[in-house]
This record gives C-alpha cells, sequence and structure tokens, in this order.
C-alpha cells in the first residue's frame, strides 16, 4: 500500500487528475447509487479552493507591494490590455458566430425569481462599491476587488516597515502557499466527486433540446482558445504561442472545468506562475485581478444568449447595434463577478438593447442554467486559463524586449 502511494504521487498532477475523471465518469455510469458518497469529495475539495483563495490573495499581494523594490517594473499595463483584447475579441467571435449559425430558443419558465441589474451603471456601481467593501466582509464573501484593493493599500502602507515584519508577512504567505499546495493534490479525488455529481444529477438527456445552441457557445470558446489567445499571445512574444496554450488548458482549465469557479482556480493559477517562474510581484496581483475582469466566456455567453433571444422573437440586428452588443458584452462580463449569478444575470442586460421584454429575457437565464453544467464549465476553463497565458506572454514580451529570451517563459518547451 505504501510503495502504491508513492507511485501515485510521483505520477503527474494531470495524470492523477485524468485518472480521477475516468473513475468518476464509470462510477457513475456503473454504480451510480452505491457510490453516492463520493459527491462529497467534490463539494469538499471545492469548498477548501474557496477557502483558502481569499487568505491566499490577501497575503501573496500584501507581500508583493510591500516587497517591491522601487524602480523594478512590472507587466500590469500589457496584462491589463490582454484582458481587455482578450474578452472584447472574445465578443466580436460570439457575435459573428451568431450571424453565421443562427440559433433560435424553445423558452421556458423557471427562472422567475432573479433580478438582474437593470444598466451597465448599476454593473459599475456595483464594481465600485465591491472595491470599497469593509475588509472582513470582503474576507468572508470572497469579493476578491474589495480584497484587492485593501491588500494593495495594506502592501503599501508596508513599504517603509521593518525588514523584521516584511520577514513575518512573507512567512504567512509561504505558509498559506503550503497550505494550497496540500488543497491541490487533492485535485484528483475532488474532480471524481464532481464528475461523478455532474454525470448523476444533470446526465445528457437535459442537454440535447439545447444541442446547437451549445455548440455554438463551445465552438466560440475553442476558437478563442485556440486561434484568438494564441494570436495574441504571439504577436506579443514572437514565438509559437501553441505549447504555453497546451500547457495552461492542460494544468488550469482542465480543474476550472471541473470546479466551475475563476475564484476556486486561483490557487491553482498561482501555483502554474511559480512553476513556470513569473515574477511573483506581477502575478500575485495579475491573476485574482484576472479571475475578477479577465472574462472572454462570459462576453461569449453573454452575446450568443442574447442574439438567440432576439433570433427568436424575430428581430432584425444591423451592424452598427451588433457592434455595439460586443461592447456591451465586454463591459458586462469584466463585470460579472460583481453580480450574484455571474454571466448569465446579465443577459438581460445585453437584450435591453434590442427591447426584449424582461419576462422573455429572464427565460433565457433560466435556458442558460439549464445548460450550465456545459456553458458554465466552458467559461471557467477559458476564463481562468487565459489569466495564467496572458501573465506569461506578457513577461516573455518583457524578457524579449530587455534581450534575455532564453530566461523568459518557457513558452517553446
Amino acid at each position: 500500500m505504501k510503495n502504491l502511494l508513492i507511485k501515485w504521487n510521483q505520477m503527474s498532477l494531470v495524470k492523477r487528475i485524468i485518472i480521477g475523471i475516468v473513475v468518476g465518469a464509470i462510477l457513475a455510469l456503473t454504480v451510480p447509487n452505491a457510490a453516492s458518497g463520493v459527491t462529497i469529495l467534490g463539494s469538499l475539495f471545492v469548498g477548501a479552493l474557496k477557502a483558502v483563495a481569499p487568505i491566499l490573495v490577501l497575503f501573496l499581494v500584501m507581500h508583493a507591494i510591500a516587497g517591491h523594490k522601487s524602480g523594478k517594473k512590472t507587466n500590469m499595463k500589457s496584462i491589463l490590455v490582454l484582458y481587455a483584447l482578450g474578452t472584447f475579441l472574445a465578443g466580436v467571435v460570439a457575435v459573428v458566430a451568431s450571424f453565421m449559425f443562427p440559433v433560435t430558443l424553445t423558452l421556458k419558465t423557471g427562472a422567475e425569481d432573479l433580478s438582474p441589474p437593470e444598466g451597465i451603471l448599476e454593473v459599475i456601481q456595483s464594481l465600485l462599491f465591491n472595491i470599497v467593501a469593509n475588509p472582513i466582509d470582503a474576507l468572508i464573501n470572497a469579493n476578491y476587488l474589495g480584497i484587492l484593493m485593501w491588500a494593495i493599500v495594506l502592501g503599501l502602507a508596508l513599504k517603509n516597515a521593518s525588514k523584521n515584519t516584511k520577514e513575518m508577512l512573507g512567512s504567512f504567505s509561504d505558509a498559506i502557499t503550503k497550505v494550497v499546495q496540500w488543497v491541490i493534490n487533492l485535485a484528483p479525488l475532488g474532480i471524481m466527486g464532481l464528475v461523478f455529481d455532474a454525470i448523476v444529477t444533470s446526465g445528457l438527456s437535459a442537454l440535447l433540446e439545447y444541442g446547437r445552441l451549445i455548440l455554438i457557445l463551445v465552438g466560440c470558446m475553442l476558437f478563442i482558445a485556440f486561434v484568438v489567445h494564441p494570436l495574441l499571445v504571439f504577436i506579443y512574444t514572437r514565438k509559437n504561442p501553441y505549447p504555453l496554450v497546451l500547457m495552461v488548458l492542460r494544468e488550469s482549465g482542465i480543474t476550472a472545468f471541473f470546479t466551475r469557479s475563476s475564484a476556486a482556480n486561483i490557487p491553482v493559477n498561482m501555483k502554474l506562475c511559480e512553476k513556470l517562474g513569473l515574477d511573483e510581484d506581477t502575478y500575485a496581483v495579475s491573476i485574482p485581478l484576472g479571475a475578477t475582469i479577465n472574462m472572454a466566456g462570459a462576453a461569449v455567453t453573454i452575446a450568443v444568449l442574447t442574439l438567440a433571444t432576439v433570433n427568436t422573437l424575430g428581430i432584425e440586428v444591423d451592424f452598427m447595434t451588433a457592434l455595439l452588443l460586443t461592447v456591451i458584452a465586454a463591459i458586462s462580463a469584466a463585470g460579472a463577478s460583481g453580480v450574484a449569478g455571474g454571466s448569465l444575470l446579465l443577459i438581460p442586460l445585453a437584450c435591453s438593447l434590442f427591447g426584449v421584454p424582461a419576462d422573455v429575457a429572464i427565460q433565457v437565464v433560466g435556458v442558460g442554467f439549464i445548460i450550465g453544467v456545459v456553458q458554465d464549465s466552458c467559461e471557467t476553463a477559458l476564463n481562468s486559463s487565459s489569466d495564467v497565458l496572458f501573465t506569461a506572454a506578457a513577461e516573455e514580451a518583457k524578457e524579449r524586449k530587455e534581450g534575455k529570451q532564453d530566461k523568459a517563459v518557457p513558452v517553446n518547451s
């Protein structure tokens, strides 16, 4: 038994996760009743990640800001540009795909009790209030904009603190990182439980009616992951982007796909950035920020479901209105984490651009929940993995400009 455990731990995490996926699927298809207790493993895993992520972000960002040496440059400007471009281009891809392959919906009830935001100003207002939230409240509710703001402010206040204080802060950061590593090592068991639960509770029958819609959504996200994002990375790095793209999808995207939470995937992304040898001063801020505003998948969901609603109602859409939709989808997607319900509850906001009645738009949200087992998983995988991708690309671009191409991120390895 001891030798088996040693061999298991020597295996790469990705291989162990794949084994967990296969075992979870087999159990769900063969002995769903007898193995029902497996679901608790998934709940515990996601719960542990969500519990440790806020405190990890707080201490990592505080430590990075407090220990940052004057004159040392970070890549945050480049990363923010990549986040904005990635989200906007995702909206463009979704709009073009919806025009090329129009989809109509069979609207159902089931989401009438939800309260989506009434306008883009409400989304922005929500984000601003999240930024100035009480720090304890921000930690309890995993409000990452509030956590980031307080971590930056406290980090700046501690820049002139004593060496002992900074060392203590670093020790706390290292200790929490170690806890994160322990949690991540449990990913195969957690994902086995998540796969089992998804297959047993949802199955595939509920998704067949909306198969065409799912194909459009997933197709757009795959196009963005394998064409748009690699193109952006190539423009920045001037190197073959696919080794890096495949690495982040494998080591970050797979976990995000099953946890369906960008917040829960923050520790995974932090660990991957460390493995890639990225600058901690940069990724300690860019990864939690990306989990909040880098939302290419959300932009796709908002645009595709909005245009599907428009097609269902027979509303004509001109080019300028469609272009405006991409802008609204991008802005709304960036604010999705500030609204309870995420990207789905921002669909009525986008629908209002075309005069779609609120009672109809809210039914589309219900459709979104039906296909959520696929849509939300793919959306989170795209969003979260690209946080690392763009952070690594900015690091590589910086190293290339400084003439240190061989020391930079191993894009070609």
